[in-house]
């Protein structure tokens, strides 16, 4: 049996998902290089609605391995860019 896995909400005081996105896509800058943090999963939501989540990368499956990390809803075909 494995482990759970631990969520961490970050609240922001932040008012437009556009920055909230924005803030996440920073975050994963500085420490994508921490093994323990899975930004590929990472989702947002408004405070008074939090059983909604966007997410924030595409994170599909990519031939021969890894994930996507364009954002979401991306144009074109997946690939392993980096976190932007």
């Amino acid at each position: 049996m494995t482990e759970p896995r631990w969520i961490i909400h970050l609240p922001t005081t932040l008012t437009t998902r556009n920055a909230a996105v924005e803030l996440a896509a920073a975050l994963a800058r500085s420490l994508g290089h921490l093994n323990a943090v899975d930004f590929g999963e990472t989702t947002l939501s408004e405070e008074d609605a939090q059983h909604l989540r966007y997410r924030v990368w595409c994170d599909a499956r990519l031939p021969g391995g890894g994930r996507c990390r364009q954002r979401d809803g991306h144009g074109g075909s997946c690939g392993a860019a980096e976190l932007r």
